[in-house]
């Protein structure tokens, strides 16, 4: 049989995880800069920690794991006989990979609540699953790279998390829109058109509008019971622009002014500095997640700039507050926000626009080339001393053919060639090449050389 890997999943060659930990690396200095520390958590989580957080579309893309052994012994036999996938799962499957980092970082609080100081800062870099269909920009299987802080209720850190989207776009060199919202100002559309009990229906088609536009966020707001008059209501209010609008509609929704409230909060400390990027307040923004409580975050590529124009890719970060998640594990009144790096499209958006630098993918400096044994015995002496002064080096692994030894370096991408036979042995002067220069130098002088 022909060997496969899983749909929605990817193999990276040496060349793709050295840019990748670029752009990982890139993130965890802003992330320590910033203060945040870093925690692991497990591939698996039990499916009682999953279900429910993530809301009706989220529990569907959940993957399940089978209980190890006999599972069907214990399955719920009623359950198999009628063919009922949704019951039959509770009783042969009760952990799931993780879908998000966040549910598992809330139980990891909880757990652990005796053990960290109050706000804790944390940050996550790890891989995550979902059942999704798989298409450019989204895979079954992706690292999410998170930094929440709970244990305070200050607005402080919802400007300075955007802060750190800011700094860390920056550096990577993607111009990107930073939207903001708060899920207040969308209950309060709820509550302004009289439709408060279907709150989460009418998120859950907001969230779908840029892909199937407003008519067809529309007929999924009717189809799922919503009136006419309330969708109209909901449609005049996305095209609101500003809080001062905003605020004219919401007299009769205090849960939408205080949402308000807390936009302006937020721009009161983030303000103070001037951002690299877009960020800018948008109405139209949900983010369906059911945990989400105060502002809410979503990064995308800003193809207003003429040399991203022709990107597509969908958001590429995203976040919020969520007052309410350790509750449901039974730690009551610890606030959280937090917000994701989608590191899976910001890897391929990095490709598109090339925007790695030159060696990023070159991580072998020196490659010693050997024509003899007697110069294979002495370039290996070398090979300890470059690598004593913190040089990557290698040392092809027999004397053979000089093009078959140049052929390996030219695939390594390696930076020189140090070339060793009985001459260089002797006088100490050892052949030290690129391809653009040639020299006749110590080792001595080389390790200075490359240390520089």
């Amino acid at each position: 049989m022909k060997p496969s890997i899983p749909k929605g999943t990817r193999d990276f060659s040496p060349e793709q995880v050295v840019k990748r930990n670029y752009i990982f690396d890139t993130i965890k200095d802003v992330f320590v800069k910033y203060g945040y520390q870093p925690i692991e958590t497990p591939t698996m989580e039990n499916l009682s920690t999953l279900t429910g957080k993530y809301g009706e579309e989220g529990d569907k893309l959940l993957f399940k794991v089978l209980n190890n052994g006999d599972y069907l012994a214990k399955a719920d036999k009623e359950a198999l006989a009628a063919q009922d996938a949704q019951k039959l799962t509770s009783s042969i499957s009760k952990r799931g990979l993780r879908y998000d980092l966040t549910v598992p970082f809330a139980r990891y609080v909880v757990m652990h609540q005796n053990d960290i100081t109050f706000p804790f800062k944390r940050y996550q870099i790890q891989p995550v699953w979902r059942a999704d269909r798989p298409q450019k920009g989204r895979y079954q299987e992706f690292y999410q790279c998170d930094v929440d802080v709970v244990g305070s209720d200050s607005l402080m850190y919802e400007a300075e998390l955007v802060q750190i989207y800011d700094e860390v776009f920056a550096k990577l060199g993607i111009k990107v829109f930073v939207k903001v919202n708060n899920r207040k100002v969308l209950y309060g559309m709820a509550e302004a058109a009289g439709i408060a009990d279907q709150f989460m229906t009418m998120t859950i088609a907001i969230d779908k509008l840029d892909k199937i536009g407003l008519e067809g966020v529309r007929k999924e707001m009717e189809g799922r019971g919503i009136s006419s008059a309330a969708v109209t209501q909901i449609e005049n209010m996305l095209q609101l622009k500003s809080l001062d609008e905003l605020e004219k509609a919401f007299q009769q929704s205090p849960t939408g002014l205080k949402g308000i409230e807390e936009l302006r909060q937020f721009h009161q400390y983030f303000d103070t500095k001037a951002p690299s990027n877009r960020v800018e307040f948008d109405i139209t923004l949900a983010r369906g997640l059911n945990y989400y409580t105060g502002c809410i975050f979503e990064v995308a590529v800003d193809t207003s700039v003429e040399s991203q124009k022709e990107v597509v890719m969908g958001s590429i970060g995203g976040g919020g507050r969520y007052d309410d998640l350790t509750g449901v594990f039974g730690l009551k009144n610890v606030s959280g926000v937090g917000v994701s790096f989608g590191a899976a499209r910001i890897y391929d958006v990095m490709e598109e626009l090339n925007l790695y630098p030159e060696d990023s993918g070159n991580q072998l400096q020196i490659l010693f080339i050997a024509l003899d044994q007697a110069a294979h015995q002495y370039a290996f002496d070398c090979l300890n001393k470059v690598r004593a002064a913190n040089i990557n080096a290698e040392l092809y692994p027999s004397p053979a053919k000089m093009k078959k030894q140049m052929k390996y370096a030219t695939a390594r991408n390696a930076q020189y060639t140090i070339i060793i036979g009985s001459n260089e042995m002797e006088s100490g002067l050892l052949s030290f090449k690129n391809k653009d220069m040639r020299e006749s130098l110590t080792l001595d002088a080389i390790i200075e050389r490359l240390k520089l």
